[in-house]
């Protein structure tokens, strides 16, 4: 029995996915570098809450990495509306937390893991960081199969980056907000409920996973292009990372060990994550920003 001969969309399919494992495999060792970097930091300054900085400039140069090695040397109109709709969320996200944590005191939840980890903590530090790198892996592959996607551009590009921008842009009110509340002398050691706040507990991370539903809007395309499906992974993942896992829960904690009485009041009117609509029931918990 004679087999089958390959199509040429077997082929493409085949070429598709081989040049995304090259391009991914490229993006690790960018990812692996960078934390490295971010441990050296870490260890130099005392403070591995630049930890988090590092990270968001690097998964933006992972993602832009992605895109190169794909886009080879003739790149698509799509390789570069992503390339710089992804380098606008590293920036933006990344000079945010470069200001917060520049003069500042460690950030809690390192200090935890200092103190936790003991005499073991600059060895267990870089494999946590390092761990992080691999755990980025999957936003990465979404801003790349987002960049592949094959044919002109349409309008899941326009509703993509829309949502995108709409995520950076949230994000910037949201961290904006808490920091102009942080700043009045008489706001000192309350919790800030002004603006995005009184809608969402955590609207930063709420936009900042909005953020991510952008790349598989821009990679749909079921029948032509069924592998930009696997982008769904980057929203799903960063939504229980941020709801049940690294955002969420840890600061909360912190709100309410530190201001309880206020932070039940907060809690029993403002939803976590998704604001309440109009006609929704009563505030079902899931789950602070940091140090509100």
């Amino acid at each position: 029995m004679q087999p089958r001969p390959l199509t040429c969309k077997t082929l493409n399919r085949k070429r598709i996915t081989l040049e995304l494992i090259i391009a991914l495999a490229g993006s690790l060792a960018v990812l692996s570098l960078v934390m490295a970097g971010a441990h050296v930091i870490a260890m130099r300054t005392g403070n591995g809450g630049w930890a988090d900085t590092i990270w968001t400039f690097g998964v933006g140069l992972a993602g832009l990495t992605a895109i190169a090695i794909l886009g080879g040397a003739d790149p698509g109109p799509r390789h570069g509306l992503v390339a710089v709709l992804a380098a606008l969320w590293s920036l933006r996200l990344g000079i945010y937390l470069f200001t917060r944590t520049r003069g500042k005191s460690e950030d809690a939840r390192y200090a935890d893991l200092r103190r936790t980890w003991g005499k073991d903590h600059p060895r267990r530090l870089f494999l946590f960081l390092q761990s992080q790198a691999i755990a980025a892996l999957p936003l990465v592959a979404a801003i790349a199969l987002a960049a592949d996607r094959p044919g002109p551009l349409d309008a899941f590009d326009a509703v993509g980056a829309a949502v995108l921008l709409i995520g950076v842009f949230g994000g910037g009110v949201a961290d904006w907000q808490l920091a102009r509340f942080k700043s009045e002398p008489s706001n000192k050691g309350r919790i800030c409920d002004a603006g995005l706040w009184s809608l969402s507990r955590h609207p930063n991370y709420l936009f900042e996973w909005l953020s991510w539903c952008a790349w598989p809007i821009i990679a749909f395309d079921v029948m032509g292009y069924p592998i930009g499906l696997a982008a769904l992974l980057a929203p799903a993942m960063m939504y229980y990372l941020l709801v049940y896992v690294s955002g969420l829960p840890p600061l909360e904690a912190h709100m309410e060990r530190s201001r309880p009485r206020e932070f039940a009041a907060y809690k029993a009117r403002v939803p976590a994550f998704f604001p309440k609509l109009p006609w929704a029931p009563a505030v079902t918990d899931v789950g602070d920003h940091d140090g509100r």
